[in-house]
Order: C-alpha cells, then structure tokens, then sequence
C-alpha cells in the first residue's frame, strides 16, 4: 500500500502505536550510552504499507514525544493530507518538523530489504572508532558469534544527505549474516526485523567493539573457526531463549 491508497482506521492505528515505539526506543539509545546531543536515529517500518516512521531533526532527545515521530515514505518523503478515493483527506498527524538527516539511507534499505522492520542509526564510540580506521570488527567472541554470524564488516564512505549509505548499507549486508555495519568515517547502521531488533543490534554492536579493542591493547584475539562460529550462530538464533 502507497500513502493515502486504501488507508483503513486500522493502518492508522498502527501508525500511532509505532509513532510511541520508535520514539520509546530513542531512549534506549542514550540509556545504553550509544548517542551525544540528537546525533542518531531509530526508524521502523509500517507493515503492510510502502510507509515508515522516524525521529525529526535536530530535537533532543528529552524533548522527543510520539507526536514529533514523522511518517514518510519509503523515498523519504513526509506524508500529508491526501484525498483517499473520494472518501476524505488522511490525516497522517506529521508535525511541522523535518525528519532525521539519514530518513533517505533508511529509506533505501526498507526499499531494497524486505525482510527489515527497523533500522538504526548511532556514533556510539567504541564502533565508530573502529568505523575511523575503516576496519571490519573479527569474530573473536561467542557473543559475536551469537548475534553477528561472523565478522562486523565495513561499508564505503558516503556523504550524507541522499541515499548512497543506503546504498553502501546494502550493498555491504546483502551477503553477511550480520545485522550490523560500520560505515566507514561515519558509524555504526544495524538492521532488525523489527526497531527494537534494531536496537538490540546496536547496542550489542557497541559492545562487542569495546571488548574487542581491549582484548587487542592485551596482545592478539584468538579467532574462532567458522564452523564453531556457524555453530554458535544456528543454536542461538533458532534455539535460545523462549
């Protein structure tokens, strides 16, 4: 479904509930220590639709309400009023706000990655360091094995502004079992099915950098064989947890 094409009370509905899940998962960011001042972003996908909802611009984080959360499509662009068949203008409750300076990269991932529900965007330290020197993360860790599948690669350097991290996001995870990329000179993108997934994603990210950087000023991380790290991967996310 395209904004304002068969939109239901339902579709509406859900909208309201993501607007107060995306900007819910804001707080994770600064809880978790990934974020400084409005750097960063959450964005989640509107299932069903060709929609998704993320953080404005420029607001801190204190300041952010699910009202502020914007609604765009998936080139980007915020949604408005829009005459439905006849039967009335949509209401889409965007406020007067521009959305997040990244909207077009997230916007390009859900575009060309179905299977994704939420992205994020943080200059958490430890992973943005690594993204500095453009060096992917190895997997010397179970934890890593766990929820990576492998290494944390590096994406290209892009500018921001258009889609060409999105396009770098892609391009880089298409073929990783990670949900996590660092693009280089800027920081760490994490995918999910969902935002919170998304969330997850980067603070584990984070983690994993920081041990990781400890462990090599001791001397050099013990890699792990891939079929351990296979191993590890399958078992956690088919097996653990409830």
């Amino acid at each position: 479904m395209t904004a304002g094409t068969g939109v239901t009370p339902a579709i509406l509905q859900t909208i309201a509930r993501i607007r107060e899940e995306v900007c819910a998962l804001h707080a994770e960011l600064t809880r978790y220590e990934l974020v400084v001042w409005t750097a960063g972003n959450v964005s989640a996908r509107v299932p069903g639709t060709d929609l998704m909802v993320i953080k404005p611009s420029g607001v801190s984080y204190q300041d952010l309400t699910p009202e502020q959360m914007i609604v765009t499509d998936l080139h980007g662009t915020p949604v408005r009023g829009t005459n439905v068949g006849g039967g009335g203008t949509v209401d889409w409750g965007n406020p007067p706000l521009s959305p997040s300076s990244d909207t077009a990269a997230h916007a390009y991932v859900y575009r060309h990655m179905p299977e994704v529900g939420g992205v994020v965007h943080t200059h958490s330290t430890y992973a943005t360091a690594w993204a500095a020197r453009g060096e992917a993360i190895p997997c010397v860790l179970t934890m890593m094995g766990d929820e990576f599948g492998g290494e944390i690669p590096v994406g290209p350097f892009a500018l921001i502004g258009d889609d060409s991290i999105g396009h770098g996001i892609v391009e880089t995870l298409k073929n990783s079992n990670s949900p996590a990329v660092l693009m280089q000179n800027h920081g760490p993108f994490t995918i999910g099915k969902d935002a919170r997934s998304a969330v997850k994603a980067a603070v584990m990210c984070e983690e994993v950098a920081r041990t990781v950087h400890i462990s090599r000023q001791l001397g050099d991380p013990l890699p792990i064989n891939q079929d351990h790290i296979d191993s590890l991967y399958a078992r956690y996310q088919n097996v653990y947890g409830q």
